[in-house]
């Protein structure tokens, strides 16, 4: 079976383009790379998420490629990412959204873009 490439070119366009409405289309249509958080069990898919020192408010990092993923953590031995769709990120978000502060685009760069998760939300359900 061959392996997904984790990498949507829609997403990359739109965020070279710096278009917010093609952003969210591409999150409708297309898929987005999240970073997936190492625990050591197979089949255990659990978001990767950031946050700041001293609160409890956590940042969404997606990604256009794993290699945009890669470019922001590039010394980490391991860099697991994963593939989600706009179903699977809208219920994400849902259950996440007491939590969650901010979105952000490919913040390595080179063409970052930051979203409110509430704004974000709406743009998946429209």
């Amino acid at each position: 079976m061959a392996q997904p490439e984790f990498r949507s070119a829609q997403l990359e366009e739109a965020l070279a383009a710096q278009d917010v409405a093609a952003v969210a289309f591409a999150l409708r249509n297309d898929v987005v790379v999240v970073p997936k958080l190492a625990t050591g069990k197979k089949g255990d898919d659990h978001v990767r998420v950031f946050g700041r020192e001293n609160t409890d408010k956590r940042i969404l990092l997606l990604f256009s490629s794993a290699e945009t993923y890669k470019a922001m953590v590039p010394n980490e031995k391991i860099r697991l990412v994963m593939l989600y769709d706009a179903a699977k990120l809208r219920d994400f978000i849902e259950a996440h959204l007491d939590v969650l502060e901010q979105v952000f685009f490919d913040i390595a760069g080179p063409h970052t873009m930051a979203a409110n998760p509430e704004d974000l939300l709406k743009a998946l359900r429209a």
